[in-house]
């Protein structure tokens, strides 16, 4: 298989650090290579410079053998090297048709030829076997759809280079296994593929090859057979995995209190009816496919989205919040699903992003002062061991990892009693997956009670004191206890309708 595509040497210098330190990579035509390391190891780096956002210091990129220098993402496009980014960055409100052909669109007696639009997008995504209406807004679409109509986009401009960027963070099983396909069929066409992922089940399910970067070096490079997950986690982190994951469930007594009962919480189109009940410093995680309802019961609790039946009490008290700000008031947190689109905000500072809860939870008439906020600031910093030089850096100029701690330290600050977490482990490694759950349970032994939702059945049974089970907007199982190997195959049983609750 020759060498599609040749990074050499490459080095990027940012002010007081080396993203970069003579870093090779090399892509083959028709191989998927996943670039894997932790945040912050370069990964972001490597792909910025290939697609012409970063200029390297030193180094050399090679296309078919021939030198590069791609100065804009534009002038990658037009080399044939195409992203396609974690945060779909289309526009919702244009037809299918017109995402994958604007800037582009065939013309016909100097007007848009909307007819060749429309039948060149069909037969496009007709390829990918998605048999859509391209007539249609963007938005109406499933994520996974709008997923592959940015591939769409991005193979129709001639790509010979295709870098996927967790596409598949917002997925479920079915949706992941679709854009498998496609990935396969363009691996047939030639095209070679660079892979970002953090689901490592999916790095050896689908990667011929894989390159492991760490603090800006290189690790290594692997054919698939050449390494077993264990080991490809050892050199990701730099530790052995039993002491990343040697994390210990919060006690949490039979008789201890009562902090948060619902009872036949419901809204139509989104929750049927849920009940549950949350003991003081216990964690109890949701589990269950994507719209199943575990973010709308989440929203629910926290009046993001007002039930239009069911109760809601804390601490033995009917909950009369009736906005989040109330919920804040009441001592309750929530980190959002979509840090991105409702947790960050990517242009404010470190600083700025950690008061902004307690300086609500205050009112704006009582502003925190410049000194109380750098006090708040730096002291999360160094407790959630947020990468950063200093908190005056963007928040969006941060790892999704650090990102992620930012939310926390956010609501910590608050120091709730209630902590709902919704995907807070999503797209980022497994250092930091490992880190944030050990935060949330070092919250729990401290009296602090956590609704921990995701799609990673792993990683709830391993942190949860109890785990309800959602389908079709309903509680259809409960699991308590001790868990063990079978636990999982319980869970996926009640998940598909097959299994009884306990």
């Amino acid at each position: 298989m020759s060498e599609l595509l040749e990074m050499r040497g490459i080095e990027i210098q940012f002010p007081g650090v080396k993203a970069l330190d003579g870093v090779d990579f090399t892509l083959r035509a028709g191989e998927v290579h996943a670039l894997l390391g932790e945040n912050g190891a370069g990964k972001s780096t490597l792909i910025k410079c290939l697609t012409g956002v970063n200029r390297m210091d030193a180094g050399e990129i090679l296309l078919e053998g021939k030198p590069i220098r791609p100065t804009s993402p534009q002038a990658a496009i037009e080399l044939g090297i195409s992203t396609v980014f974690q945060e779909i960055n289309l526009c919702p409100n244009l037809t299918v048709a017109e995402n994958i052909f604007v800037g582009r669109q065939p013309m016909k007696h100097h007007q848009i030829n909307w007819k060749e639009i429309n039948r060149r997008a069909s037969e496009l995504m007709e390829r990918f076997n998605v048999h859509i209406d391209v007539t249609r807004p963007l938005s109406y679409y499933s994520t996974a759809i709008q997923q592959m109509v940015s591939i769409a986009r991005a193979v129709d401009i001639d790509a010979k280079v295709l870098i996927l960027d967790e596409p598949t963070s917002s997925l479920d099983e079915n949706e992941v296994k679709q854009l498998f396909a496609v990935m396969r069929s363009l691996k047939e066409q030639g095209i070679g593929i660079i892979f970002i992922t953090h689901f490592l089940d999916q790095v050896f399910e689908m990667s011929d090859r894989l390159t492991i970067l760490r603090n800006g070096h290189l690790v290594g490079v692997y054919d698939i057979q050449q390494i077993t997950k264990l080991e490809l986690v050892t050199e990701m982190i730099g530790k052995d995995m039993n002491e990343i994951f040697n994390l210990k469930r919060a006690h949490v007594a039979e008789d201890a209190p009562i902090l948060l009962k619902a009872e036949h919480l419901g809204a139509p189109g989104k929750v049927e009816d849920v009940s549950l009940q949350i003991r003081k410093g216990e964690m109890i995680g949701f589990a269950g496919l994507l719209g199943s309802g575990r973010t709308e019961t989440a929203e629910m609790i926290f009046c993001v989205a007002r039930p239009t039946k069911g109760s809601l009490e804390m601490n033995g008290e009917p909950l009369k919040a009736r906005n989040p700000l109330d919920s804040i008031n009441h001592k309750m947190a929530f980190c959002p699903e979509d840090r991105k689109r409702d947790g960050i905000i990517g242009d404010l500072s470190i600083r700025e992003n950690i008061v902004l809860a307690m300086q609500a939870k205050r009112g704006f008439l009582h502003p925190i002062s410049r000194k109380e906020q750098n006090e708040i600031a730096d002291k999360y910093i160094k407790l959630l061991s947020i990468a950063t030089p200093d908190a005056e850096k963007k928040i969006g100029e941060l790892s999704g990892g650090n990102q992620q701690k930012v939310i926390l330290a956010r609501w910590m600050a608050t120091e709730p009693d209630l902590l709902i977490l919704d995907e807070p482990t999503r797209g980022i490694d497994v250092g930091a997956k490992a880190e944030i759950q050990r935060l949330m349970l070092e919250m729990c032994e401290r009296g602090v009670s956590v609704v921990f939702i995701s799609s990673e059945l792993e990683e709830v049974i391993r942190c949860s004191n109890r785990i309800l089970i959602m389908r079709d907007g309903k509680k259809a199982g409960e699991l308590g206890g001790e868990f063990g190997t079978d636990t999982q195959s319980e869970i996926l049983k009640i998940i598909a309708g097959e299994g009884a609750s306990a």
